[in-house]
């Protein structure tokens, strides 16, 4: 069975690497792209290595031009997604990169983001740990509303939530700090984005608290630990392109060494597909990731600190954005959740 598909905001960084993706996928036809700017022009002259498009030609990003498809990608900025979605039927699968529908808690929304709560949708974080037992696998089948998470939201959830769920770590008393490539700001001009400005450099941006994505990791980490928590999350643009190297901590709790480390990760992970849960010793990398819907992880302890230390890398378009939204795609269409889904990096 084949499913067509518009892509909206497909002039972005996200959105183009939903339609590289895509273009490998054997059951979505994408026939609709959309933009705002730049709509009137041709995809290509956009996205020079999408050669598979051929002449397709972005079309202004309206409810009329998304309307009539099996599924839509809205891959927007914030804010922008929930009045577009509400003028598409229930009969299209609508899946949001942007962050308008994942939050449960309307403060949450009002503590961070301007605008009115547009509501939750089901959360496309396959992986995602489950207090009362199973994953948020289990949720997406026959939906057809998907939040997509954030991208600095997966790295350290996918890190933490093992650990909180088994009570490894204390909840009061996390830190996570991210290495991040420029291309999870979207693709706008801003001086601080500028080549110039990042070569040779690393800059903490929306530190201290302030970043939106913290009540996301919070909402998570309380999903899959039952538990409250408190996180000093601080993102650091370096100058790579792309992906995201999280390293999180938490206080360990007593009694607690590397073995049953191990064996809560293997419980969680062993059977992902998509998580790669490193031997003893091994460090993650992003130049392993990118390109691929895979996240790394490893762990250790710090004995001194006493502190259990955890590190992801993922690409922050792949299993951060565009990986994350065709694989719960996959799962609330019924397919193999693994379908145009690369397994393998891009190297060197």
């Amino acid at each position: 069975m084949m499913f067509t598909a518009a892509v909206a905001g497909a002039s972005g960084y996200g959105g183009g690497e939903l339609l590289r993706l895509l273009a490998e996928h054997p059951q979505i036809d994408v026939r609709t792209v959309t933009a705002h700017s730049q709509a009137g022009q041709r995809l290509r002259d956009v996205h020079p290595h999408l050669a598979s498009y051929g002449e397709a030609v972005l079309a202004p990003t309206t409810v009329e031009t998304l309307r009539g498809h099996d599924i839509v990608f809205l891959a927007l900025p914030h804010g922008a997604s929930a009045e577009l979605a509400a003028g598409l039927g229930d009969d299209a699968l609508v899946v949001d990169a942007g962050a308008d529908h994942r939050l449960e808690r309307e403060q949450d929304w009002t503590d961070y983001y301007p605008g009115e709560w547009a509501g939750s949708w089901t959360y496309g974080m396959p992986e995602l740990l489950d207090f009362d037992g199973g994953k948020q696998r289990g949720r997406i089948p026959g939906t057809r509303r998907i939040a997509v998470p954030g991208c600095n939201v997966t790295a350290i959830t996918l890190a933490l939530a093992p650990a909180l769920q088994s009570r490894l770590i204390a909840p009061d008393d996390l830190t996570a700090v991210l290495a991040v490539g420029p291309s999870g700001a979207g693709k706008k001009a801003s001086t601080t984005l500028l080549g110039s400005e990042l070569m040779g450099n690393a800059v903490p941006y929306n530190a201290y608290g302030g970043h939106r994505h913290n009540p996301e990791i919070r909402q998570n980490l309380r999903r899959a630990s039952g538990l409250d928590t408190r996180l000093a999350f601080t993102p650091v643009l370096v100058p790579t392109a792309r992906g995201i190297l999280a390293t999180c901590t938490g206080r360990l709790a007593g009694g607690v060494d590397l073995d049953r480390v191990r064996r809560v990760y293997e419980g969680a992970y062993g059977d992902e597909r998509f998580i790669e849960v490193l031997a003893d010793g091994a460090y993650p990398r992003t130049s392993d990731v990118v390109g691929s819907n895979r996240t790394q992880l490893s762990f250790g302890i710090d004995e001194r600190a006493g502190r259990l230390v955890v590190i992801t890398a993922i690409d922050n378009l792949g299993k951060g954005t565009a990986g994350a939204a065709i694989q719960s795609t996959n799962l609330a269409l019924g397919l193999d959740e693994a379908l145009a889904l690369p397994l393998n990096g891009v190297a060197p």
